[in-house]
């Protein structure tokens, strides 16, 4: 049986400032290093084992999913386009307290996050539904059976979540928040609700 497991980084800079990151290059500030290395150390004292690494190619992810091979002792992390963050638009680089007063009225208010639909040049999340189909297909293809970790971003992390469990998007942003450095499993015995493995504190 093949089990999906799927890693977020830990705070990054933006994350850290309160501005919408997407696709913006930064790096794990010292707490999203440490957070990482929480995740890294649970996983260690949890015995999970995995076959393969895949990496979204920004800093923040290949940080803590290279973290996560070391302690693991996978000998490299591979790179995975398509589990890039969303492509954010014209709200990349906005202050996160900005998000309803500019996308207001095509926004879905969380108890903990403001999602925005569709600004301009912005992937919806219709669109990341298809790449995350795309991704599953892929790792389905080349992995029959055993243990991989994704490590990916929020919004396109829980798309992949959706697709897996054939859930509408609408349903999973408000279900849940996929928090930094979290861990969800995708598998076969596991319902939906049970996913998530480890919860971290956040400071976001």
């Amino acid at each position: 049986m093949l089990k999906i497991y799927l890693a977020r980084h830990g705070q990054d800079e933006d994350n850290a400032e309160g501005i919408l990151n997407g696709r913006r290059d930064r790096s794990l500030t010292n707490m999203g290093i440490k957070q990482a290395h929480i995740i890294a150390n649970k996983i260690k004292e949890a015995g999970i084992k995995f076959d393969t690494i895949y990496s979204s190619p920004l800093k923040r992810t290949m940080q803590i999913a290279n973290i996560i091979a070391d302690k693991v002792d996978i000998p490299n992390v591979i790179q995975l386009k398509g589990l890039i963050e969303r492509d954010f638009g014209i709200m990349t680089g906005k202050p996160v307290k900005d998000i309803e007063k500019l996308c207001y009225p095509n926004i879905i208010k969380t108890e903990k996050i403001i999602y925005f639909l569709n600004p301009k040049n912005a992937e919806t999340f219709p669109d990341l539904i298809i790449r995350s189909k795309n991704i599953i297909d892929f790792i389905k293809e080349k992995h029959k059976d055993g243990s991989i970790l994704l490590v990916t971003h929020g919004d396109i992390g829980m798309m992949i979540y959706a697709v897996y469990y054939n859930l509408r998007w609408e349903k999973i942003i408000k279900m849940f928040h996929f928090g930094n450095s979290e861990l969800l499993i995708l598998s076969k015995d596991t319902s939906p609700e049970d996913s998530h493995v480890f919860k971290i504190e956040q400071y976001n």
